[in-house]
């Protein structure tokens, strides 16, 4: 066999588990019938990608995206044909290089893999098209067509069906009113009542309504619609939403009202979802803290140890671990 299929075997097949222990015993050359030479070889180039993957994490996970791109660039000057992807691996290299993009592109690109392909993740695309602000989803528009020469709208419609279908594309049109210092009294009792006309009041629901509203109205507005909404119906927004509307369509209008009560609350909530169990749903933690550490990831930690009683910090150490913990650590950014 040769040096070369060694270093495979030893690295991506795991075929031996090198402990400091069994080094100082001796074992492990002996097992495989090597010259200790050839060992310590080995055990450099493993330290080494040890050492290299902690490099990787101090200097980009303490970087804006901006300095992030720049060092990329420079990192692949330099090494030429290595690039930085095909130095990382597994949950790693999806946070490093979800970090390698700007917020706009992370959110295009988790869209077109949550539509790509066989069947739609639908979760995905509630949680990024019903959490972004009207400027977010404009810029998420602009960079989805640059990335992918396809209009979202059309691609959002090819893979969504019905009401829900309906609600997603009237926020990618992105028509929402921008905040006034203006109250407008009247116009907020209006949509409260019409909120409660269009549900609770009566059999069936105007789902055509809701969407117009929660779609169209500012979100300083509607927080003051919700509040006035409890003067005509015996039930919260939230509560209404789960008496009237099931599935995909009931989980986007919830979505949409808890980002407009609270945003950062949501997020805390979806990575406390994440990491109720033994282990953590990767795809939704990496997302959320890939997505949001320049926005309000701090905002978030707070909510998460107001509301979960453990900081985002110490759970995150909970259920992960190896170099994908350290990178999440790292962006977390500090035990509350």
């Amino acid at each position: 066999m040769t040096l070369a299929n060694y270093c495979y075997y030893f690295f991506f097949k795991k075929i031996f588990v090198v402990t400091i222990s069994e080094y100082m015993q001796c074992n492990i050359y002996r097992a495989l019938n090597l010259d200790s030479d050839l060992f310590l070889f080995l055990l450099l180039l493993l330290l080494h990608y040890i050492i290299r993957n902690q490099t990787i994490i101090d200097v980009l996970t303490k970087r804006t995206y901006n300095q992030r791109r720049e060092i990329a660039f420079a990192y692949e000057r330099r090494a030429k044909k290595v690039t930085l992807k095909g130095a990382l691996s597994g949950s790693l290299e999806t946070v490093i290089l979800g970090l390698m993009k700007s917020t706009a592109q992370y959110d295009a690109s988790e869209i077109k893999a949550s539509i790509k392909g066989l069947g739609t993740d639908e979760e995905s695309l509630i949680e990024i098209l019903c959490s972004r602000s009207n400027a977010e989803l404009k810029e998420i528009k602009k960079v989805y067509k640059e990335l992918f020469k396809k209009d979202l709208e059309k691609d959002v419609a090819g893979d969504t069906s019905g009401d829900f279908a309906k609600l997603l594309l009237a926020l990618v049109e992105a028509k929402r009113d921008e905040p006034s210092s203006i109250i407008d009294y009247q116009k907020i009792d209006e949509d409260a009542r019409a909120l409660y006309d269009a549900g609770v009041k009566r059999k069936g629901t105007d789902v055509k309504c809701w969407i117009s509203i929660m779609s169209e109205r500012s979100v300083p507005h509607l927080q003051k619609v919700f509040e006035r909404y409890k003067s005509y119906s015996p039930y919260d927004m939230q509560e209404s939403i789960r008496k009237e509307v099931k599935g995909d369509l009931e989980k986007s209008f919830l979505t949409l009202v808890q980002c407009f009560e609270n945003k950062q609350l949501y997020f805390a909530n979806r990575l406390q979802d994440a990491m109720k169990s033994k282990g953590a749903k990767e795809k939704v933690l990496t997302r959320i803290i890939v997505s949001r550490c320049e926005v309000d990831l701090k905002k978030i930690r707070q909510e998460f140890k107001a509301h979960h009683g453990k900081s985002l910090y110490q759970t995150i150490a909970e259920h992960t671990k190896g170099d994908y913990q350290r990178a999440l650590l790292s962006l977390c950014g500090g035990d509350d």
